[in-house]
């Protein structure tokens, strides 16, 4: 496939793939904020911002290759600048060509990376001869049905914007592939529990030539695993892109109207995308927790589709006397192992590799009482009260943890419907702190939230010790995190800014929600990419397209 849109980029393409693409891209969003909230670039790292007393982190510097090069701006097209449309359309409107053109370029890219998973990985014979097919097939899964319907999409994106350099729209073109060919997103993003098995469980020659395909300069030392993940990686991205130009488009008109529908369709395949694996990694952790479950008395089942492990981890329980004296001594205290479910929580004792169940309690009859404020002995100890046990009976457990963070984030899990330090967004609270991640995050507990470089964060709690607990605006979900990874959002214009664009969001998607995505009104086909470029041809074809079309 001749991609003419790559030539589109103010980039060498083979140099620069999606992965630095994506992480410069999103790097430039957070400057952008950090330049909205006017912070002064001379700012030392780790240094308090006045009238805050908040101390930023330091900002990291992106190692990439490429690091000197800014990404593409449809401003700065020679056919763009030679054909005075910049002196012509207003200010939003140009700043809406730029996030339209975003999608383009960075799909482009995208596509590019997915070359070389192709080419370079999946029909290297080296590899091939390593593995048998049933390998290959578990660890490529559906990556062959993905690149067809990607490069489709990419095509149908660069007719439209070969139609004229001023973008009609791309949204359109975005829901018509969503409900048409994105389902085998689902089926790959679905495998990549059994991609990563697969890949940890490679034979020595298999190791050894994947080694070499990873030092290649062709992938200009990125991972093998930062290729396979790119199609779930696009799909999340695609529906923030989409989202974006949502937030830019004028109410009551096409472009909103298609913007509406694009998300919807790609809020649902994400959402497939999440529940699929999460269905199956949640049933294969019940299946090796009850393994180790032992039960004395009244045994409880554990596998059961509506049950997900919400956190586990050690604790010391408190027995004998109360008295200051007694605090003291380490005997007082004796090693009790939780797990909490969603709907359940077991109190066990660590036995070599099995655990004992002591007792157990649903989730909705358990009650937390913080006892921090009865002296600091007590600063990292709280009360955890059993409504109604196993045994139909109310029963109250003194728990000390490792750390007051530790203590909170028990807390928080244990009552999910307790008052947080700070309000959720979905309480209409006109303003509440926020952050934005200058750092990608993966969860290393159930309980923490995986984030990506530019999250927004409404704050609902954080610790002395390095913790916060938020709520992301894109999507609702939470979860703790190290605030290592973000900075404070100091500005209250900004951070009520981001709440009426979430809003936004957030009501767009509730109006259209009867509204589904079809091929009516889209002008897509079949076509092999001319090998053109954007120059002169097209100032010659500007009449009425100068013209936005709403």
């Amino acid at each position: 496939m001749s991609l003419h849109i790559l030539s589109l980029l103010s980039f060498d393409p083979p140099a620069f793939l999606y992965q630095e693409y994506r992480d410069t891209s999103k790097q430039q969003e957070i400057e952008q904020r950090r330049q909205r909230e006017n912070l002064s670039p001379g700012v030392k790292a780790g240094s308090v911002v006045a009238g805050s007393g908040v101390i930023s982190p330091p900002v990291l510097q992106l190692q990439l290759r490429n690091s000197a090069q800014s990404l593409s701006l449809w401003q700065n097209l020679e056919a763009v600048q030679a054909s005075g449309l910049l002196t012509q359309l207003p200010h939003k409107e140009i700043i809406m060509q730029e996030a339209m053109f975003e999608l383009v370029t960075s799909e482009a890219s995208y596509y590019k990376s997915l070359e070389i998973l192709e080419t370079h990985f999946l029909r290297n014979p080296v590899l091939i001869n390593t593995l048998s097919q049933s390998d290959m097939h578990f660890l490529f899964s559906n990556i062959e049905e993905v690149m067809k319907a990607s490069e489709r999409f990419l095509m149908d994106l660069e007719h439209r914007i070969e139609e004229s350099i001023l973008i009609s729209d791309v949204c359109d073109i975005v829901c018509y592939h969503a409900v048409e060919h994105f389902s085998v997103f689902i089926k790959y993003v679905i495998n990549q529990v059994y991609q990563e098995k697969n890949y940890r469980q490679g034979n020595q020659a298999f190791r050894e030539a994947m080694a070499a395909l990873e030092n290649h300069p062709r992938v200009r030392g990125l991972s093998f695993t930062s290729f396979l993940i790119l199609p779930f990686q696009r799909i999340t991205r695609l529906k923030l892109l989409v989202q974006n130009i949502l937030k830019k488009a004028e109410e009551n008109t096409d472009r909103e109207a298609n913007a509406i529908k694009a998300h919807q369709q790609l809020e649902q395949i994400v959402k497939e995308c999440n529940e699929g694996v999460r269905k199956m990694s949640r049933t294969e952790e019940l299946i090796s927790i009850e393994k180790t479950l032992e039960f004395k008395s009244k045994s409880v089942p554990i596998i059961s589709h509506s049950r997900w492990l919400l956190k586990k981890g050690e604790v010391q329980l408190m027995a004998g006397p109360k008295s200051t004296r007694t605090m003291r001594s380490r005997k007082l205290y004796q090693p009790v192992y939780l797990f909490l479910f969603n709907n359940l929580l077991l109190v066990t004792k660590r036995s070599g590799d099995k655990f004992q169940v002591l007792d157990s309690c649903t989730r909705a009859m358990l009650r937390t009482e913080d006892l921090e404020d009865q002296g600091q002995l007590l600063a990292s100890v709280f009360n955890l009260r059993l409504l109604e046990n196993q045994e139909e009976r109310p029963v109250s457990y003194m728990l000390k943890t490792s750390s007051m963070s530790d203590k909170l984030r028990w807390m928080c899990a244990l009552t999910p419907n307790r008052r947080t330090r700070f309000m959720s967004t979905s309480a209409h609270q006109p303003d509440s702190p926020q952050v934005q991640c200058i750092q990608s995050y993966s969860s290393q507990e159930p309980d923490e939230l995986s984030t990506e470089m530019a999250d927004i964060l409404n704050l609902l709690e954080r610790t002395d010790d390095g913790w916060m607990m938020g709520e992301r605006l894109h999507d609702g979900e939470r979860g703790w995190f190290p605030s290592r990874i973000v900075e404070e959002i100091q500005s209250k214009e900004v951070r009520a800014q981001n709440l009426r664009e979430a809003f936004r969001i957030q009501q767009a998607h509730e109006s259209g929600a009867g509204q589904t995505g079809g091929r009516s009104g889209l002008r897509v086909g079949r076509r092999t990419p001319k090998v053109s470029s954007f120059s002169n041809p097209w100032t010659d074809q500007m009449g009425d397209s100068s013209e936005v079309n709403q």
